[in-house]
């Protein structure tokens, strides 16, 4: 399985079903996993910021820094690789309010709510998510299935959603190649 490393303000994307899409030091910043379970491709993007209006110059230099500006560019170029934004499966980790024990800035909150404001807007579901706290994760993709998981900073692992993104109503089976 190629592992794919995606740094702090970056993103990354593939089309190769053995890839693993996996970013480390989730603190205050938002890990979100875009995954079609059909196309089996997916993205995965790491941003710092809510907004690229704080610092248009560096939003320009590096979207991926931003919420507003990276998530439209991790969308879009998904979908380009032949997901189908009805079958994306969305998941999201971090926004922890980590360095900032009172909450005077509150980054991980900001980052979270700009997220939500966006995919709202854009209708767009999140399938799961570990979001908040005050600890550190590491976001893992599969793209083979789409399976994702979290390490906390304790070591803790655990699943973050189901591995396919089904959203089964009524006992309906899965009917996704996962």
């Amino acid at each position: 399985m190629p592992l794919a490393v995606v740094g702090m303000a970056d993103c990354g994307w593939s089309a190769d079903p053995s890839a693993v899409l996996i970013t480390y030091a989730l603190g205050s910043c938002i890990g979100v996993t875009v995954y079609d379970p059909v196309a089996r491709v997916g993205g995965m993007l790491h941003y710092m910021l809510p907004e690229s209006s704080i610092d248009t110059a560096k939003a320009a230099k590096n979207p991926f820094m931003f919420a507003d500006t990276g998530l439209p560019l991790l969308f879009r170029r998904t979908l380009e690789m032949g997901a189908q934004k009805h079958r994306l499966v969305v998941r999201i980790a971090g926004g922890s309010q980590v360095l900032d024990p009172n909450g005077v800035f509150s980054i991980g909150k900001r980052n979270y709510a700009a997220l939500r404001k966006i995919l709202w807007k854009a209708g767009v579901l999140v399938q799961s998510e570990d979001v908040g706290g005050s600890g550190s994760r590491t976001l893992r993709m599969e793209l083979v299935s789409g399976r994702c998981s979290i390490r906390t900073g304790t070591g803790e692992e655990k699943e973050l959603g189901s591995a396919c993104g089904a959203r089964p109503k009524g006992g309906e089976p899965c009917l996704s190649r996962c």
